[in-house]
């Protein structure tokens, strides 16, 4: 018995060895197999990211080393970052991609698009505006915090509690990297400066019992059995949180706001991407990232000026229908939407009402899509209203992806700020783009892939995911879900929007428009509400190119899927050819032409 023992005991210190030896030629050697190598280049870009590792939640429990922690948001991360992913790319190539079957050939594609584009982009370092009325540190973090962070036992709670007292350092790496980039000239638009400071002064504005940090802990702890902790513990808990708001996360706030009120001189106008150092090839290079395209900023303006054209016509035709014939579109949309049969009320029970409708709409198409999918998502989706915090600069909704471990679902974030924004004849459009059969549908469906390395269940290209989701709203019209007019308005007007911001986003960016004219181009076209029309285009000037991803990928992805067709004739089958698209995860459009045609040759032999 000894004597087994003592082999047992050896095996297992061998094995121990071999998978060291094995973990220390993967991570710093160019692993033997190009899987391993896939899995490296995630692994390495996962460990120093624990916000995105909380809310993936792709790691077991006993694996949770990041709970506790915020990324490095220093300049010496962003060079160690950059470096890993510049190793990254020029080992993709040391591999034998005519090896590689076709599957193997298309995540060889996807990841060296996907490298290659990021290699290039770091030219433009500093350039995203970390503190930004959108997205910026100041939202995201105790947004996160508050959405994110879950608070399910007296442990996660712990973790809570050591991230808010980790605010300071978080948003020291911050002012340091705006320092080193601000001294080279890269400073955000004056209106940008303006809102975070309003923004952040509104938060640190309210005793830290009535702080969002506060009220959301006290929420998520509410719902932990009180057989699973007792009072005084939950107190303790309370009190703890409570004193690093006042002590910890107020303080890294007001040192942040005086950097921006300081800021404020030299943020001296509303300029585009055109101002900043270099900014003409910055911008060209904003276009390819999220059109995943070589168009140019003058053929997207065209195209969007000629999109604009035709669909103000579609919209011209029902507005003269309900006796609107005079005034620009964007007037005549919104008499309609002041319209009282159109709007909830703006009280508390009426924008419950309002959620519960978008959760209706939801429910009701997700039973109604067989004859054009045979592939769903099992996570499911909810709806919930913008944190309070973040209404003001954030966008009329949103989605955020659910865990991949099923513990948190895809939610559908809609904006209550002002329920104008939000008429009901544009709801069932808003719904099918956010949640189902848009953005849940596909990023679900990529989050459960299975047979592809990890990063093709993750990596984002924006002309694909926004471009299928806005493709879903044409969708959902062409399979009957928008029987009345208006609806079929409100789908016009949110796919005028998309067309709009390809005129306005190259104008900001490549012609010098101001605000103020990209905001009346706008307003005139849309029908939208001057809030909502104001957050939109103060978007764009934070988030370059981005806007361009949406009509660009839903051209593209029809005009894939009229090909198919017509070379398929009887064979064509929808169901199929969403399948092409959605189990393929997200691809730039130049792989997703190439798996169409690939599925369309096959379909023809078969």
């Amino acid at each position: 018995m000894k004597r087994l023992l003592k082999w047992l005991v050896s095996l297992l210190l061998i094995l121990v060895v071999l998978i060291g030896l094995l973990f220390v030629h993967v991570w710093y050697f160019k692993p033997a197999k190009l899987d391993w190598f896939y899995t490296r280049v995630f692994a390495k870009f996962a460990v120093s990211n624990p916000e995105m590792l909380s809310s993936m939640r792709i790691l077991p429990q006993w694996m949770d080393f990041y709970s506790d922690d915020f990324a490095d948001a220093s300049p010496a991360e962003e060079e160690r970052q950059f470096l890993i992913l510049k190793d990254s790319y020029d080992m993709l190539h040391t591999y034998d991609r005519n090896a590689l079957d076709a599957d193997g050939k298309l995540s060889y594609d996807v990841l060296d698009y996907f490298l290659r584009l990021q290699v290039e982009g770091d030219a433009f370092r500093g350039y995203g505006f970390p503190v930004n009325q959108m997205f910026g540190i100041q939202s995201a973090l105790p947004d996160f915090m508050a959405q994110q962070h879950p608070v399910a036992s007296k442990g996660e709670a712990e973790d809570y509690i050591t991230r808010l007292d980790k605010f300071p350092l978080k948003f020291d790496q911050t002012i340091e990297y705006l320092k080193l980039y601000e001294s080279k000239g890269i400073w955000p638009p004056r209106f940008t400066v303006d809102k975070v400071i309003t923004q952040m002064q509104g938060f640190v504005g309210v005793a830290p019992k009535e702080n969002t940090l506060y009220t959301t802990f006290k929420d998520k702890l509410d719902k932990i059995p009180a057989g699973d902790m007792d009072q005084a513990t939950r107190d303790g808990l309370l009190a703890r949180v409570e004193q690093a708001i006042k002590e910890k996360v107020y303080p890294s706030y007001q040192k942040l706001i005086a950097y921006e009120e300081a800021l404020r001189a030299k943020a001296d106008g509303n300029y585009g991407a055109w101002h900043l150092p270099n900014g003409d090839a910055y911008y060209a290079w904003c276009v390819r990232n999220h059109t995943t395209t070589e168009m140019t900023a003058d053929q997207i303006h065209e195209i969007g000026l000629s999109e604009v054209a035709r669909i103000s016509a579609e919209m011209d035709a029902i507005l003269r229908e309900q006796g609107l014939a005079d005034g620009t579109i964007g007037d005549r949309v919104r008499e309609i939407t002041k319209r009282p049969d159109q709007l909830f009320p703006d009280t508390p029970e009426g924008k419950k009402a309002l959620l519960a409708q978008f959760q209706a709409i939801i429910d009701d198409i997700d039973g109604k899509l067989g004859p054009a999918f045979d592939i769903r998502p099992k996570l499911g989706v909810k709806v919930e209203a913008v944190p309070e915090f973040a209404q003001a600069t954030a966008p009329g909704a949103y989605y955020q992806p659910g865990a991949f471990d099923g513990s948190r679902p895809g939610v559908f974030y809609a904006n209550l700020r002002n329920v104008a924004e939000l008429p009901k004849f544009t709801m069932r459009t808003l719904a099918y783009h956010e949640a189902i059969p848009g953005h849940h549908f596909q990023i679900a469906i990529q989050q459960e892939l299975k047979g592809v390395p990890f990063f093709r269940r993750v990596l984002p290209f924006t002309a694909f995911s926004e471009g299928w989701a806005l493709y879903t709203e044409r969708l959902a019209y062409e399979l009957g879900f928008h029987k009345d007019p208006l609806d079929n308005l409100g789908r016009l007007r949110d796919e005028m929007m998309r067309a709009v911001r390809l005129v306005v986003d190259t104008g900001i960016h490549a012609k010098k428009w101001t605000r103020e004219q990209a905001i009346s181009y706008m307003l005139d076209n849309t029908g939208m509400v001057e809030t909502d029309v104001v957050a939109e285009i103060e978007r764009y000037f934070v988030a370059p190119g981005q806007a361009l991803g949406y009509k660009v990928g839903m051209i593209k992805i029809l005009e894939l899927r009229e090909k198919a067709k017509k070379e398929l004739g009887d064979k064509f089958d929808i169901r199929q050819f969403h399948n092409v698209v959605l189990k393929t995860g997200a691809l730039p459009m130049v792989l997703l032409e190439r798996a169409v045609d690939e599925w369309i040759a096959k379909t023809k032999g078969a």
